[in-house]
This record gives structure tokens, C-alpha cells and sequence, in this order.
């Protein structure tokens, strides 16, 4: 199995067309295919507060949805566009108003085919991914090892927000659990959620989030040659919202 993990893209569908181009992807036929037969993997997150988060559901459907070339599991940001989609009462702030400005100036037709591309990507995507016969998992925030293999709601609390704690910093963030740091599990966790200037790696556990959408970059792990890849954000560089 050869993957190429791409951290929480956020609309920004530059940077991400950069990156895979780096990563030796052709975009000859309208989305990025490699010549070795590599496949991309996303760990979510890839709407809101970007440019183009529609272009990129468009082309993360294809790849996961049409062709079965690429792995996909969901984020926060992706499960709350899903239960906009829904007709849920949502918040439209933190980064989404981004995207429902975006779907908004669509024609109706085009609105009703992205809505329907979106909901069947993310219907059809777990909770996490368990890949290469256990030595790999794929969870947006993580996933504790006393988790893996189960679902329910703990779980997805826990894969689309971290181990919170259920208080919040001055600031209004979730006060989370460094659960990383005492991960004791065999298989390697790619993750992101929480955006870093720098890749994490501790524990066999991979925070790729490099904040792209907050000026800093967007981060890759090949799999299994565990080599980081990245490219710089085109976007204004926001130093607050970088955790130490």
C-alpha cells in the first residue's frame, strides 16, 4: 500500500494542486492521478475559511466516490456542512460561512448536484480508517487505542474533536487531552484537527495539519516511507491560531 496523507486542506485547493503535483500526481485528466498507481488519503476537513472548498469536494468525490482511488474520513468542519446540507439549525461561522457563500452563488442545479456529491462523500465514510492489514489508522483528530475497532458516539466525538475535556480556554477553544503523548499502540495514527507550524510525530502517532489555511502550509505523509512533504501557503499567515 502505497499513500500519500494529505492534512486538513480547508478550501484551499492551491496549495493542495501544488502538493500533489510535488508529490509526482498528473492532473491530466481533471484530478490528480499517479503514475505508480500511489493514492491520496484525506483526514477531513477539507472545507471552510479557504477559497475553494468546492472545487475541492469536487475532486476528492471523484477520486473517492467515482474512480475508488483515494481514502477519505470526515472531519468537524465536514460533519457540520453535512448537517447543513440536512437542514439542521448550524452556526454559520468558524470558517463555514466560507462555504455556504461559495454554494450560494451557484445556480440551483449546480447547488443541488454539489449538495448531493458532498452528502454521498460523506455518508459513505467512516468514522476512521483502518488500513494495511491494522498498521495504519486514518482519524481526523485521533483516535485513543482503547478505541480502535469500536463506533458509537464516544468515538465520534473523540475522531471529529479530540479528547476534550468538555471546558474551554479564555479564548472560547475546547480544552483538549494531549492523548498522543500517551499512545502506546502498534499501528501508526495519521491525523490533524489541531494545526501546527510543524508535523508532530510522537508515539507512532502523525499530526499533519500545518495550518495551509492560516498561512503556514499543507503537509503530506507518504505511507510507508513515513517522508513529510509540503508546500507553502499562499494565504496570510494568522500566528494566533497555531497551537505550541
Amino acid at each position: 500500500m502505497m499513500l500519500d496523507i494529505i492534512g486538513d486542506i480547508h478550501g484551499c485547493f492551491h496549495e493542495f494542486e501544488s502538493l500533489t503535483k510535488k508529490l509526482g500526481y498528473s492532473w491530466d485528466t481533471g484530478v490528480p492521478v499517479h503514475p505508480k498507481g500511489r493514492q491520496l488519503a484525506f483526514i477531513g476537513d477539507l472545507t471552510d475559511r479557504g477559497p475553494d472548498s468546492l472545487t475541492v469536494i469536487d475532486v476528492v468525490y471523484t477520486l473517492v466516490c467515482t474512480l475508488d482511488q483515494a481514502h477519505y474520513v470526515p472531519g468537524n468542519h465536514c460533519n457540520k456542512l453535512y448537517r447543513f446540507f440536512l437542514g439542521n439549525k448550524v452556526q454559520i461561522t468558524h470558517g463555514l460561512e466560507t462555504t455556504v457563500a461559495e454554494y450560494d452563488a451557484l445556480p440551483k442545479t449546480d447547488q443541488n448536484k454539489m449538495k448531493n456529491k458532498f452528502m454521498e462523500l460523506y455518508e459513505k465514510a467512516p468514522l476512521y480508517k483502518i488500513l494495511d492489514e491494522g498498521k495504519l489508522v486514518l482519524a481526523h483528530a485521533g483516535i485513543k487505542e482503547s478505541l480502535i475497532g469500536k463506533q458509537g458516539g464516544k468515538v465520534k466525538t473523540f475522531v471529529l474533536y479530540g479528547d476534550i475535556t468538555g471546558e474551554t480556554h479564555e479564548n472560547g477553544r475546547p480544552v483538549r487531552r494531549d492523548w498522543a503523548k500517551d499512545y502506546k499502540g502498534d499501528a501508526v495514527i495519521v491525523y490533524g484537527h489541531t494545526p501546527l507550524k510543524e508535523v508532530r510525530h510522537i508515539n507512532k502517532t502523525y499530526n499533519i495539519d500545518t495550518g495551509a489555511v492560516f498561512g503556514n502550509k499543507l503537509s503530506c505523509l507518504r505511507y510507508p516511507e513515513m517522508e513529510i512533504v509540503d508546500v507553502e501557503s499562499s494565504l496570510p499567515f494568522d500566528e494566533e491560531r497555531f497551537r505550541s
